[in-house]
């Protein structure tokens, strides 16, 4: 789903300008979650430094063949109205079935009052709900936890 806006392209230049190490080329550009609601709330988790990971499905990465992300991968997280708000840089992945998943990584997701149980009982709902395959959610589906920095966010007006 790459974003070629010239928001996007003009937020990368400022972003580069701040951040000299970052590459020319713009990356990944994204929202997080499946509706505009998701997308600002899980954006606030990570503006705060509360949500430090995220999780999807890999049955999803096979059906709509998008790339399946990589450790060192950067992207530019956009809001609600898909304006550019965060580069975040890939930090660590793991493959794990949904019923395997840590509390440690469902903490670093930063939703809800963060426990496992909020965690399993979300992510269910979400890819029965939003899943981009047909099998949907099974408990031992594979799951990529990606861990997550934020490299740059604009300073606030």
């Amino acid at each position: 789903m790459m974003h070629h806006s010239s928001a996007a392209l003009s937020f990368w230049d400022r972003a580069r300008v701040s951040v000299p190490e970052l590459p020319e080329s713009l990356p990944e550009v994204w929202a997080f979650g499946a509706t505009p609601e998701h997308a600002d709330e899980l954006l606030a988790l990570v503006l705060a430094g509360v949500k430090t990971g995220t999780a999807s499905s890999m049955w999803d990465y096979e059906s709509s063949g998008e790339p399946v992300p990589e450790e060192g991968d950067l992207s530019v997280i956009l809001d609600a109205a898909e304006q550019p708000r965060a580069v975040i840089r890939t930090t660590e992945l793991s493959i794990v079935p949904f019923d395997l998943v840590t509390a440690e990584h469902a903490r670093s997701e930063g939703e809800g009052d963060r426990t496992l149980e909020h965690w399993r009982a979300v992510h269910e709902r979400y890819w029965r709900a939003h899943s981009e395959n047909s099998r949907g959610f099974a408990p031992d589906m594979p799951v990529l936890c990606e861990r997550f920095e934020v490299v740059y966010r604009e300073p606030s007006a």
